[in-house]
């Protein structure tokens, strides 16, 4: 491997006994369009990949309904053997259908199927974080988790599974998981103009329990994204490069896992996920949710 000329801005975080970089790498779009099917350029999935890891990153996201299976080969083939240093993350409560649907599968025999699935797909003999999924694609929906989380935990007793956590879920259904079996992450909606789950984060921090925002620059009103480019072009920087910095001077359990297809695009990420905000920055920003 290369020499990293980046490092991974934001320092480490510790996931139970896993530490893993902040700054982390989604790999859901290393699938084909609408997250379907293979990827245009396989060679180039690859090269992420493996770029990541030169690049010092400890966390991949993942999930066997990526595809279905493609991203988990993907990571699989550039990866495997994977260095002890490396953590992947996946997730269960959902699958795709022909219609390119995320249709919910929630039942105990959908999930130990999901859970083999994913050993088998990673080549692994225990998986190191699951997150339930939760809700539908229009987001968190309440509800009960008892069964589904249940299971879970019964296959972390088995040794299949490390460790877990809840992705799409409300406030309720994160306390309610936290009775079951301790959890070291949640994985919700989360950026500058989505401020619901503010109180949530602190609790977790408090916890010291990881939050992995997903849609990190997204669903932004023209004048909150007029606002954005404002400081963005202030400092000499892309929007998402001053989301991401956001994000993780936010709260300190925050681990970002933003997706891309492309190599130079991945050094972007990093390079601007690592820009320092001062306070008239942060203030400014802070305004957009509010």
């Amino acid at each position: 491997m290369s020499t990293p000329s980046l490092s991974p801005p934001g320092g480490t975080w510790t996931l139970g006994d896993l530490t893993v970089t902040r700054f982390g790498y989604g790999a859901m779009q290393l699938a084909g369009p609408w997250v379907m099917g293979p990827p245009a350029d396989r060679e180039g999935a690859l090269a992420v990949l493996r770029e990541a890891a030169d690049l010092g990153i400890t966390h991949i996201d993942t999930s066997d309904a990526y595809g279905p299976r493609v991203t988990n080969e993907l990571i699989r083939e550039a990866l495997h053997p994977y260095p002890e240093s490396l953590h992947i993350v996946t997730k269960v409560g959902a699958t795709r259908d022909e219609q390119g649907g995320w249709p919910t599968t929630r039942r105990p025999e959908d999930l130990r199927r999901q859970v083999h699935d994913n050993l088998t797909s990673l080549q692994l003999d225990v998986l190191d974080l699951v997150n339930l999924r939760l809700g539908n694609a229009e987001g968190p929906q309440p509800g009960s988790l008892a069964e589904a989380f249940e299971t879970l935990a019964e296959l972390r007793q088995q040794g299949l599974i490390r460790h877990l956590g809840v992705s799409n879920a409300t406030e309720e259904q994160v306390t309610e998981a936290q009775s079951i079996a301790p959890i070291v992450c949640v994985q919700n909606m989360y950026n500058l103009a989505h401020r619901h789950d503010d109180k949530l984060i602190d609790r977790l921090a408090a916890d010291g329990v990881a939050y992995v925002p997903f849609f990190p620059l997204g669903g932004f009103t023209p004048l909150q994204s007029s606002a954005l480019s404002a400081v963005a072009a202030r400092l000499k920087a892309t929007p998402m490069s001053v989301a991401l910095a956001w994000l993780l001077q936010r709260s300190p359990n925050i681990l970002l896992i933003p997706g891309t297809s492309s190599t130079a695009h991945l050094r972007e990420n990093i390079a601007g996920a690592g820009l320092s905000l001062v306070h008239e920055d942060l203030t400014e920003l802070d305004g957009i949710g509010r």
